[in-house]
């Protein structure tokens, strides 16, 4: 009896180790950046490395081109918008930070991809968006519409997006299935893009006319008659889902009223009050469906980062109070050691937080006038980059940046909420 106590003490004790180290768990970071080597050549700066770089830039040091490189450099910069340019009132290390990163990602390429890691060299459609968004925001809405543009091409005929895209073929690079929000996402980019360039909106919105159209019927048609929510679908978590998420719904939502508002400049009229009716008639569902249990992710679900998806600067400008509540509720649930955030509370227990869907939440509480609560959420961003400065997938346990960096998706999301703080 004793002895067959003692293993199960020592069994218990090995659980417990083991148990530890899943919620503890270690990646390596891929890269401390990328940089420019030469004109429309990068290099992966290994981790460890940033002293390869000249300091403050993307650009690697004691190259031929170097010089050249570091003033093309600053010349993008010095093109932002006033609010972002150096020296702007706005304007600080973390704004550059999310400037250089987006630069590295997009400049010279025919679109914007994820990351330069290998795995992540690819475009996603939701990645993509929000590139376009920020890149409006900067003042360079003809980079943006260029974005958007390439998605047109690459969109099928029936309106649906692969989860993600080669972005020198176009072609998809693996069996993933094709997900409904990539529809929703650029809907509401071109939504984005006629908002902060309101002076040049239809010149530039124009030539995305089937974008628009593909994207706004598929939307329309894939709901349910009775219901009219949309299907199960991938969302973000690129996942196969049978049960349909509030990342999907949410974004179709968003994207049916983005629709109404940019279809008139493309001549669209009809189309734009369809898009709008629909909108109306899905909102109700929605939040009955899902608001009764605190938005999660799924309908008798846990909380997720596809709350943010229902307020500015994806849903609604002026949200319900109990939309905002659960927001709040769940940065709590999601809350990890390093003190960001999980995609989802349902997210495996491993000690990591992911810096898009803490840079989510901030642009949320920004974009919602919430300054109080978006500043924290920036600043831990801020203090968990790599040496070289770049905004890391993922943060570990102890708060030390992991997988790829740069990430263009985070880069973006800290252009936005920056932009949503010096609007005011």
């Amino acid at each position: 009896m004793l002895g067959g106590g003692g293993l199960v003490l020592a069994g218990g004790a090995v659980g417990g180790v083991a148990l530890d180290r899943a919620r503890r768990a270690e990646v390596p970071l891929y890269s401390e950046t990328v940089a420019f080597a030469a004109t429309g050549e990068r290099e992966l700066v290994p981790a460890g490395r940033a002293d390869l770089l000249v300091p403050g830039t993307r650009v690697l040091a004691a190259r031929p081109g170097t010089a050249r490189l570091v003033e093309d450099e600053r010349a993008w910069l010095e093109g932002c918008a006033r609010w972002a340019a150096p020296g702007a009132a706005g304007s600080d290390d973390l704004l550059h930070s999310a400037l250089l990163d987006l630069r590295a990602l997009t400049e010279g390429l025919p679109v914007s991809v994820a990351g330069w890691s290998p795995r992540w060299r690819y475009a996603w459609p939701r990645d993509v968006a929000f590139v376009a968004s920020a890149l409006a925001r900067l003042g360079r809405p003809a980079e943006a519409a260029t974005q958007l543009g390439w998605l047109q091409e690459v969109q099928r005929d029936d309106g649906w997006f692969e989860a993600r895209y080669e972005p020198t073929t176009g072609h998809r690079p693996d069996d993933r299935p094709p997900q409904l929000d990539g529809c929703g996402w650029v809907l509401w980019a071109t939504d984005e893009l006629a908002t902060h360039a309101p002076e040049r909106a239809a010149e530039l919105v124009a030539p995305l006319r089937g974008l628009l159209v593909r994207s706004t019927n598929l939307l329309l048609t894939v709901r349910d008659p009775a219901t009219g929510l949309p299907p199960p679908s991938s969302d973000y978590w690129e996942l196969v889902e049978d049960q349909l998420t509030l990342g999907t719904a949410a974004v179709v939502l968003a994207g049916l009223r983005c629709a109404a508002r940019v279809l008139p400049l493309v001549g669209e009229l009809a189309l734009a009050d369809r898009a709008e009716d629909a909108a109306h008639r899905l909102a109700s569902p929605l939040h009955d469906a899902f608001g009764r249990e605190g938005y999660p992710r799924h309908v008798g679900g846990l909380p997720d980062a596809a709350v943010t998806f229902l307020v500015a600067p994806i849903g609604a400008a002026t949200p319900e109070m109990a939309v905002l509540q659960a927001i709040d509720r769940a940065q709590t649930a999601m809350a990890r050691p390093a003190g960001g955030l999980a995609p989802g509370a349902a997210w495996k227990q491993d000690g990591i937080s992911w810096t898009p869907e803490t840079a989510l939440f901030a642009s949320a509480w920004a974009s919602t006038g919430h300054r109080g609560k978006a500043h924290p959420l920036l600043d831990w961003l801020g203090r968990h980059r790599t040496t070289a400065g770049s905004f890391p997938e993922k943060v570990l346990h102890d708060g030390r940046p992991a997988a790829v960096a740069p990430l263009a998706w985070t880069a973006a999301l800290v252009v936005i909420a920056r932009h949503e703080l010096a609007r005011g």
